[in-house]
């Protein structure tokens, strides 16, 4: 796609989000986790921004009015981009609301939490293809840090979506961590770079990434407020 005709598909983006759905939840204590059933904690961590662990250090945990077992339901990424729609498939994150929407031919098919660079590492906002994947990726900078399903989506920069650890909160040197159910399916559902046969150099782009908006680190974390989720994301341009 040229730069002119990708800088309009953003700015569109931003007149295209609206909400999945209206959204009820409301907070109450996290403890003990034991009430809820195997299929509820998975929602939680997605509402709550925190995998299991985290979720458990939680004195107050938010929580839907009502069950349903549609996960899109519960997704404050809009339902369709129009924009999109001549995309495959595509990704959107959204550093504001710390949430990605995996799209279909502009219809979104799943949706989860992420934790994106902390206020040192911040992940850039920018457009972006998936590269290449590994299984397990061993960071460079740290061999303790071990990377589960890894997709790089920024060879330059050494950023990638993978499991790792969700505190409820932006924690990453830069990379986007994902929830591990979440990471193995971008793993096994995203496309990657094509590589010419004679010099294996990349020779036709993956399937695209938009990374959108900006943290705000001074305020509190959004979707820990009930109303946040009945608004929905609004997208913004990089």
């Amino acid at each position: 796609m040229r730069p002119i005709a990708l800088a309009l598909l953003l700015g569109r983006l931003c007149l295209a989000a609206h909400a999945a759905g209206t959204i009820a939840c409301h907070l109450e204590s996290a403890s003990p986790l034991s009430r809820f059933k195997t299929g509820q904690l998975a929602l939680l961590e997605k509402l709550n921004h925190a995998d299991r662990p985290h979720l458990a250090r939680l004195s107050r945990i938010l929580v839907p009015n009502r069950w349903d077992p549609d996960e899109l339901h519960y997704s404050p990424m809009p339902r369709e981009v129009p924009e999109l729609s001549d995309r495959n498939k595509a990704l959107i994150v959204d550093l504001a609301a710390q949430v990605f929407g995996a799209y279909e031919s502009g219809r979104l098919v799943r949706w989860g939490p992420v934790s994106t660079g902390d206020r040192r590492h911040q992940t850039p906002s920018g457009t972006y293809h998936l590269n290449w994947h590994a299984r397990v990726r061993v960071s460079s900078e740290n061999p303790t840090w071990i990377m589960p399903w890894y997709f790089n989506f920024s060879s330059d920069r050494g950023l990638g979506l993978h499991q790792y650890a969700l505190p409820g909160r932006p924690a990453s040197h830069g990379c986007t961590r994902l929830l591990a159910t979440d990471a193995q399916w971008i793993f096994n559902w995203g496309e990657g770079w094509s590589t010419d046969g004679d010099t294996g150099e990349p020779s036709e782009t993956g399937t695209l990434v938009l990374i959108v908006g900006k943290y705000d680190f001074k305020a509190p974390q959004p979707w820990l407020q009930p109303r946040w989720w009945s608004q929905g994301v609004s997208l913004s341009l990089p």
